[in-house]
């Protein structure tokens, strides 16, 4: 038995694992993992509540080919990350044709237009997962549904002015007035912006999580945050340091790289890239390949390095 669902992310030759689940596409790994046992308990052939053969037939094929593939992409942080990047790619193509979108639901076309795309996504997509899996029949429905509520929650995304770039611009122009203006041809100091309580929240939680070794979680903060400044080298220095302790190298480089575009000086992300270029081999030998071999030439062997590629970040303790 196929299921073939064409609305939404899935026309787009993608296979919508968030909507088979019915969970956000920010959604962390305890709440997909909440979600998918809620799924399994109700369509498991032991505890499947279906009247007839037919419909317990159909409630293990939804399983078996839809949801717990849905749940293995997911839980996992590494394809998850590389999934979520995959999402992120499209979104910045799919913004281009957001006005011709084709919304079938009501839900979807509501989304498209309100104000506050965040609060009402995160409403839509809770009432929906209370029914999705009640009738059967009409499962794929359901996910289509929701697909679509993801691919315009993607595009409104991925369509907000970042406030960063916003700002960087009145900094340009407000630097051009003063030239010339009595200021010796030196611009003033730009304004400094603003603290954002809530991204100050979501930094302070994350950094809470972290210091619990919570990571998962606090990457979600961290998540959500960017998504207020991305262009933030605090922000991007601190997840890059999630993805390195949870040896997700290349998604660390990522971020790090990020953050030293943005600030060249930023001492976690100079330390760490250079962690990770010596972890990849991109660095030359340097004065410790020369002291190992001053200490092999004298019969010694070379002191381990403390806490490997993590050792220098994070404080790990020599075993």
């Amino acid at each position: 038995m196929s299921f073939q669902i064409e609305r939404g992310l899935f026309k787009y030759d993608l296979v919508d694992h968030h909507a088979v689940l019915c969970v956000r596409l920010d959604a962390d790994v305890t709440e997909i993992r909440k979600r998918y046992l809620q799924i399994a308990r109700s369509l498991h052939p032991d505890s499947c509540g279906a009247a007839s053969d037919k419909e317990k037939q159909l409630a293990s094929q939804l399983l078996s080919k839809l949801v717990n593939p849905a749940y293995e992409h997911l839980y996992h942080d590494k394809s998850r990350a590389e999934y979520n990047a995959v999402l992120t790619q499209m979104a910045k193509h799919l913004v281009k044709e957001f006005s011709c979108a084709d919304l079938t639901t009501d839900n979807a076309k509501q989304l498209a237009n309100t104000p506050n795309v965040e609060s009402a996504y995160r409403s839509v997509i809770s009432q929906i997962a209370k029914i999705q899996y009640n009738s059967l029949t009409q499962v794929l429905d359901a996910i289509a549904q929701i697909s679509e509520l993801n691919l315009v929650y993607l595009m409104r995304s991925a369509d907000k002015p970042s406030s960063s770039t916003i700002s960087s611009t009145n900094t340009a122009s407000q630097a051009k007035s003063n030239t010339g203006n009595g200021n010796n041809g030196t611009p003033s100091q730009p304004p400094q912006p603003k603290e954002d309580p809530v991204f100050t929240g979501y930094m302070r939680r994350a950094q809470e999580l972290i210091i619990k070794n919570q990571l998962s979680k606090a990457r979600v903060e961290l998540q959500d945050a960017l998504k207020l400044q991305p262009n933030n080298n605090q922000c991007h220095s601190l997840i890059g340091t999630i993805y390195l302790k949870q040896n997700q190298i290349k998604m660390a480089k990522i971020h790090f790289d990020r953050a030293l575009q943005l600030d060249p000086k930023d001492q976690t992300a100079l330390e760490a890239k250079t962690k990770i270029d010596k972890a990849l081999g991109k660095t030359p030998a340097t004065s410790a390949t020369k002291k190992s071999t001053v200490s092999a030439a004298a019969g010694k062997s070379p002191k381990p390095d403390s806490g490997g590629l993590f050792g220098g970040l994070f404080g790990g303790k020599k075993k």
